[in-house]
Formats: C-alpha cells, structure tokens, sequence
C-alpha cells in the first residue's frame, strides 16, 4: 500500500513538475487551442494543476485510510480497497481517456498514464487481500467481543467458539 501512495504523490507532483520543465500540458493545450493566447493556455494549466492536486490528495487520505485498515484488520478493509480502486480507477481512465472540445483527450498520454500506476498498484492490493485469510476478531491478535477473557469479572461467560462448538464437549448420561 506505501507503493500505491509513494506512487499517487509522484503522479500529484508531475504536472508541477511538467510545468516547470518540460511543458507537455500547456504544449497539449495549445496544440488543441491553437487561438488561446499564452494567458489563456497559462490559466487552463493551473485550472488542471488545482483539480489534479484536489485528485492527488483524495488519493493520498484514501491511501492512509485504507492502510490503517488492513493493518488494524478490520473487517470493512477489503471492500473499502476494492470500492477506493474502482473509483480510483474511474477517475483516472476519465481523465485519461475523456476527449475535450478540440477533439483531443484533455491530457497528454505521458500524465495519463502516470496516473495509473496507482491504480495497477490498487488492482495489486485488491487482489493480494483477497488471498489473505480474513481476521476472525476485530484485529490481529486481538481479543474479540466475544471472548471471555475480554469481560471483566464474568467467568461464567463461555467463549463464541465454546458456544458454537458444545457438540464438542462430552455429554452426560441421563439416568
């Protein structure tokens, strides 16, 4: 999961980076827009560059969320991951592939597919966790609720397991 969020701020960062060097968004935009002056062209990118940056910071929060998770084990993780990747993976095939008023996709395939990586990493951690065998209690090695050792002073309290399995326990005679 640190992959997936390592790769989603580089995705964030590279269009400032772009912007500063190479200039493939504003070069993208006025390809499409030959009529778009420089000012034009300039406010088109920073528009880009505040949307991706709101994009990139979802990413980021989902990231640590669904980490915390599946490190604490619960139970809703797996379909939180799998929820977060479709979505994830929505928005970046939309932004990737959605063809603006020019006839052209709005982004350079070189961001594009920048940021999918997360989203390969994303489809990695859904499947990865559907291996994993699922956490009975409400974490690792944690007591669950239904443990008798995790209620204080109730030693009559027989465990979820117990209870379940009492075919288990030999039976008494009736005479």
């Amino acid at each position: 999961m640190l992959t997936g969020l390592g790769l989603t701020i580089a995705a964030t960062v590279l269009p400032y980076v772009d912007r500063a060097t190479t200039h493939l968004l504003a070069d993208h935009i006025r390809a499409g827009y030959p009529a778009y002056t420089q000012a034009r062209i300039n406010s088109a990118v920073t528009t880009c560059l505040v949307l991706w940056s709101v994009i990139g910071a979802l990413g980021v929060i989902a990231w640590l969320w669904t980490a915390w998770a599946v490190a604490a084990g619960k139970r809703w993780a797996r379909p939180a991951v799998t929820v977060l990747f479709v979505l994830g993976a929505g928005i970046a095939l939309t932004v990737m592939l959605t063809r603006d008023t020019s006839g052209e996709v709005g982004l350079p395939p070189e961001l594009g597919w920048a940021w999918m990586a997360p989203c390969l990493t994303a489809l990695l951690a859904v499947l990865l966790l559907g291996r994993r065998p699922r956490v009975a209690g409400p974490g690792r090695g944690r007591p669950s609720a239904f443990d008798a050792d995790s209620i204080e002073g109730d030693s009559t309290s027989r465990t979820r397991t117990a209870r379940v399995h009492h075919h288990d326990k030999p039976r008494r005679k009736h005479q």
